[in-house]
């Protein structure tokens, strides 16, 4: 995925919206990045060619998108929608109804594909109460995170952090920034409410586990 995040996808999720916790980025850039992607996935096995990567990392899958999102450690079992950008060019959210859905953004690379493939979910929907993602703050480092492809496959990760930030201080690089194995990104809001808003992001960092034997 070389290139693919440092420019487009440093200005997301950087002006947070209401509850979506998503941000904004130009469809130009986020486009040009899907492409870069897609071109490094077609070389090679797929697999990371940095030396540096994880031994445990899994080896990446090719695209496809996902379809459900398991989490057995918070009970959280959704469908996932596809999300692009809206026509302010900020990333679009899951709408905000009583059937709360996670929403992968399309311009990420899919779950088991090279590169940080980003999931987005509300903590709350409005006067439907809790949002898919209420308990993503809970998640611990080993905790598993399944997400089903189109294509029938599944690909599994381990949780490896959990962190809470202020939005102002939102680490984009380190969260969509270019890495050379399969990664996943959950990120919901957290922290105090002030007024319609909350304060900070809830950021789950993961990793694409190993094949069983």
């Amino acid at each position: 995925m070389t290139g693919l995040s440092r420019r487009a996808f440093t200005t997301a999720a950087m002006a947070s919206l209401l509850v979506g916790c998503a941000g904004q980025a130009t469809e130009q850039d986020a486009n040009a990045s899907a492409r870069r992607s897609r071109g490094r996935q077609g070389t090679g096995d797929g697999s990371s060619s940095d030396s540096s990567a994880s031994a445990n990392s899994g080896r990446a899958l090719g695209r496809s998108v996902p379809v459900r999102l398991r989490i057995p450690a918070i009970g959280v079992d959704t469908p996932v929608m596809g999300l692009g950008l809206a026509r302010d060019g900020t990333v679009e959210v899951p709408p905000i109804t009583a059937d709360d859905r996670a929403g992968w953004y399309r311009h990420s690379p899919t779950p088991g594909q090279v590169g940080p493939s980003v999931i987005l979910g509300h903590v709350t929907v409005g006067a439907y109460g809790d949002g898919v993602f209420r308990r993503l703050g809970e998640l611990r480092r080993g905790d598993r995170i399944v997400a089903r492809r189109q294509d029938g496959s599944s690909a599994e990760f381990t949780v490896g952090a959990v962190r809470t930030v202020a939005k102002a201080d939102f680490p984009a690089d380190q969260v969509y920034g270019d890495v050379d194995r399969p990664e996943l990104r959950l990120i919901t809001c957290g922290g105090p409410r002030e007024g319609q808003e909350y304060r900070d992001n809830v950021i789950v960092f993961a990793s694409l586990s190993p094949a069983a034997p």
